[in-house]
């Protein structure tokens, strides 16, 4: 039986299965049985939040009555984006947070998020529990009278992410003026109102979300927008965030866009000749360019890689007590700072470095020399293993070789999404292209939708 969630929660169509009101209702009850049973706790608190779409009330009402009715008590913080929601449920003192929201995807989808009551990504155990008893009758509690759990509204939500960000970088960002994209989605408040405090002039796009604008041709997927505002602004940088806000991608201002690798080798390099990286070591996935390992390595820092998913680096970066990791799409973890990626608190960040070094980020980013890249996402209607598409195997063999080590090929699916993704990396800008539109057209061609 193929599992509920993914990677990242469970996603898919709004109002689709599985994506019901039905399942988020069954979902609230079981996750606050799975937290009573896990936590050892008779009373269950859980936070609340959602971002810009229209579904989002409809689910977010679903998965409350589910929980009240189960006997948890739901601070429900509205519109807040997903790092915001996980800070909140470790300063609230929640047993779990849940966040509705499908992050970059198009405004149909939505999904399903879970926080532990640190903060963190919900271990895997327990959102299997959350499957097991879906699969089974509902014997959670079904709470009666007083035992019903209350609902709270909790209006200081804003506030207290903005007060948390500021503080965690208090800077004079008077003499700046930042242009910000916040792709219509859980940030579009919350991110002028902590760089306009940090005394930046601000300019914004993406800032009206009218439940079905979220994410299209804005936000962190699509900079271009951004870049142009940038140059037509003169602003000294631009911030690009996705549509719950936890990715970051930026643009210097000469209009050249930065992504995840060039945050991590910047903020590395950083705190390594400060002493302030732990292990002098950065956690990435698979997916970080190569000319990410070649910048750490020429300060000596160590890069060590997981498979694709912000959860994954999390993990390896506990277990190496490493303080800094991310991804090239844009989630960074600053583990001395929060417990989840957050865009905006990478951008602070990033400018927190311009501050310190004085330099704007176009002379910081030099630091990074990019290999050519290329990611080619082929839409599928089923996901085999990849080791099994015919021909498939043969071919990158055949490809790798003619790169002769100069290169590398990675092919995977999305764990949120129906697709396949292709990426191809090396010195040779045109074979890498090449090389990518071959194989994803013989992938198009054996699964494609």
């Amino acid at each position: 039986m193929s599992r509920l969630f993914g990677t990242d929660g469970i996603r898919g169509v709004a109002n689709e299965e599985p994506l019901t009101p039905d399942l988020a209702y069954r979902v609230g009850r079981q996750l606050v049985a799975t937290l009573r049973a896990e936590r050892g706790t008779d009373r269950v608190r859980l936070v609340i939040g959602r971002d810009t779409r229209r579904s989002g009330p409809m689910l977010e009402g679903a998965i409350t009555a589910g929980a009240l009715s189960a006997g948890a008590d739901c601070y429900a913080v509205g519109v807040m984006p997903t790092p915001g929601i996980a800070l909140l449920t470790r300063a609230l003192g929640g047993d779990g947070g849940v966040v509705l929201s499908a992050s970059h995807n198009p405004f149909p989808d939505n999904g399903i998020k879970l926080f532990s009551s640190e903060g963190t990504k919900f271990p895997d155990p327990w959102e299997i529990e959350i499957e097991t008893r879906l699969a089974a009758p509902d014997d959670a509690l079904r709470a009666t009278g007083a035992d019903i759990g209350r609902l709270v509204a909790y209006d200081r939500a804003e506030a207290h992410y903005v007060d948390f960000l500021c503080g965690c970088f208090p800077l004079d960002l008077s003499g700046l003026t930042i242009a910000l994209d916040c792709a219509n989605g859980a940030t579009y408040r919350v991110a002028p109102r902590v760089f306009r405090r940090l005394g930046a002039r601000v300019t914004t796009i993406g800032v009206r979300p009218d439940g079905t604008n979220i994410n299209a041709h804005l936000g962190a997927l699509h900079p271009d927008v951004l870049q142009r505002t940038v140059l037509a602004t003169g602003a000294s940088v631009g911030f690009a965030f996705d549509g719950d806000g936890d990715r970051l991608i930026s643009v210097d201002g000469t209009g050249e866009i930065r992504d995840g690798d060039y945050v991590l080798a910047i903020a590395g390099r950083h705190r390594a000749a400060r002493g302030r990286l732990k292990g002098k070591v950065v956690v990435t996935t698979v997916m970080a360019n190569l000319g990410l390992d070649e910048a750490l390595r020429h300060d000596g820092i160590a890069i060590v890689k997981t498979q694709v998913g912000d959860r994954y680096v999390y993990e390896e970066m506990q277990r190496l007590g490493a303080n800094l990791g991310g991804e090239q799409s844009g989630h960074v973890l600053f583990l001395d700072h929060a417990p989840a990626g957050d865009g905006i608190l990478s951008a602070l960040a990033l400018l927190s470095v311009m501050r310190e070094s004085g330099e704007p980020l176009e002379a910081l980013a030099a630091t990074m020399r990019k290999f050519p890249q290329v990611l080619v996402n082929v839409p599928v209607r089923a996901k085999p293993p990849i080791e099994s598409l015919a021909g498939l195997a043969e071919r990158v063999r055949r490809f790798d070789g003619e790169m002769n080590g100069g290169g590398r090929i990675l092919i995977r699916y999305s764990g949120t999404e129906a697709l396949a993704r292709v990426m191809v990396e090396g010195g040779d800008g045109a074979q890498v292209r090449s090389i990518a539109a071959d194989l994803a057209g013989l992938i198009k061609g054996l699964i494609g939708s």
